[in-house]
């Protein structure tokens, strides 16, 4: 029987970014060295490091102006990390500190400008950052301070962005949005993937993106979050999740649990514990909750 993920009590904002400068290139609204106050973190990855901080990784850029592009110069990546220690000891109003932004344009010689929703998975010492939009890229890392672009894993005709990765038997299993739907590829090594398997399809209007692969006793959930933006609100909290026996296809699976979070990470802490965080949402920033499995769930969509 499938669990219903739930929020146990509200999020704590650990992280809201302060004025930086913009390091370009040039946009319609934005110029290289312009100090900019407000920056608005999106989709993003949390790990614990091994200097014993956690760290926050995602898209940033500064606030537009009213009538631009809601997601203009979306290029670079923010950074925050906690002091070291347990998460729970670090879980409270702007607790992580925020670092020097990574990988802008100028890091990134070659490749598109974007940079987007980065997912880390640590292998033989080496941290592996994947980040969209296509062509999905990989940059690594000793020590998530210092990164190198290693360009392109693959691409595709039809898109693919938000990815996820899944270590699950000695593979990796890297879901990933492609138009209206969820994608996985699977690798042995993080260098190399198989052909797109399409895993889940919505089926009425909208797009999902952040999606987010679980395995939790035996059973596997995909986490993901609505967009279907209308020029009002580009940031929707509506994250749905199914549950399903095969990591690769949910396509007939039930909905088991809706939750309040944008560009939702699921991750455990040190005892153990199930936390989730959530970005823009309810407050600037990055925020975390602790999430439970049991009975307790609100289905308002059916995907």
């Amino acid at each position: 029987m499938f669990a219903s993920p739930y929020l146990k009590g509200g999020y704590t904002r650990v992280y809201c970014p302060g004025p930086d400068v913009f390091p370009g290139p040039d946009s319609p609204s934005f110029r290289v060295g312009e100090s900019c106050r407000d920056w608005v973190p999106n989709d993003h990855t949390v790990l614990k490091g091994r200097d014993g901080r956690w760290h926050a990784f995602g898209i940033t850029h500064p606030q537009p102006p009213p009538g631009a592009n809601v997601h203009e110069a979306e290029w670079l990546s923010f950074h925050a990390a906690s002091p070291v220690g347990n998460l729970k000891d670090h879980l409270r109003e702007g607790a992580w500190e925020d670092l020097p932004k990574i990988l802008p344009p100028e890091e990134r010689p070659g490749e598109i400008r974007e940079n987007h929703a980065p997912f880390i998975v640590e292998r033989d010492g080496v941290y592996h950052m994947f980040y969209g939009p296509n062509p999905i890229r990989l940059a690594v890392s000793e020590d998530l301070f210092h990164w190198e672009p290693r360009g392109a894993v693959f691409s595709q005709d039809v898109g693919a962005r938000d990815p996820n990765i899944l270590a699950h038997e000695g593979r990796y299993i890297m879901c990933y949005c492609s138009r209206q739907s969820v994608l996985a590829r699977v690798s042995n090594d993080l260098l190399h993937w198989g052909d797109p398997v399409e895993i889940f399809r919505m089926r009425v209007q909208g797009y999902p993106e952040s999606p987010f692969l679980v395995e939790r006793a035996g059973l596997f959930y995909l986490f993901w979050c609505l967009w279907d933006y209308d020029g009002s609100e580009p940031y929707n909290d509506n994250t749905f999740v199914f549950g399903s026996e095969d990591p690769l296809d949910f396509n007939e699976s039930p909905q088991v649990g809706h939750i309040r979070a944008h560009a939702p990470e699921v991750f455990r802490d040190e005892s153990g514990g199930w936390f989730i965080s959530s970005a823009e949402r309810p407050r600037r920033g990055v925020s975390i909750a602790s999430l439970r499995w049991g009975s307790r769930c609100s289905i308002g969509f059916q995907g």
